[in-house]
């Protein structure tokens, strides 16, 4: 269960196609949440099985996207298992430079014990340089962290979903 899963358990319904196969989202979808605020769900930048072209394609969207005047913030989605990749990097520095807020959902931590989620969410805090408050252990799958992503949006937005 990956970003379209964790997309369904923020709105409280099916609005994004979920897919057995990682990797499926080619374009910007755009949700309307309670018409409080709209979450726009962009392909994998660096999903290594998409062609390097393909790849380069969603980078400039997701640059895109990132000009918008409109944008209130980012939630970025990590999997809690794997490590930083450049194309990780690449996003954090590039963040960083737009200065959008951005908050990292940190996905699929019911696949890990708690501990080693907590430890591994402080080690992404230091390598993302981010505060306490900017990553949520989430799990679509469970359920857990799917509210406190929720008012951390609402934080962002300004705007609480009803």
């Amino acid at each position: 269960m990956g970003k379209s899963s964790l997309l369904n358990a923020i709105v409280g319904q099916r609005a994004a196609r979920v897919s057995a196969t990682p990797g499926k989202t080619r374009a910007l979808n755009a949700f309307a949440v309670d018409q409080a605020y709209y979450l726009l769900d962009l392909p994998g930048y660096g999903y290594a099985r998409a062609p390097k072209e393909e790849r380069a394609g969603f980078r400039r969207l997701v640059e895109g996207a990132l000009g918008r005047s409109a944008l209130a913030g980012v939630i970025w989605l990590l999997d809690i298992r794997h490590d930083l990749s450049e194309d990780d990097l690449h996003m954090r520095d590039l963040l960083s430079g737009t200065g959008v807020r951005t908050l990292a959902a940190l996905t699929k931590g019911d696949k890990l014990p708690r501990g080693t989620a907590r430890k591994r969410e402080a080690e992404l805090a230091a390598e993302l340089e981010f505060d306490d408050d900017q990553l949520v252990l989430t799990s679509a799958k469970t359920g857990a962290g799917v509210p406190e992503l929720r008012e951390a949006i609402a934080a962002l937005t300004g705007k609480a979903a009803g």
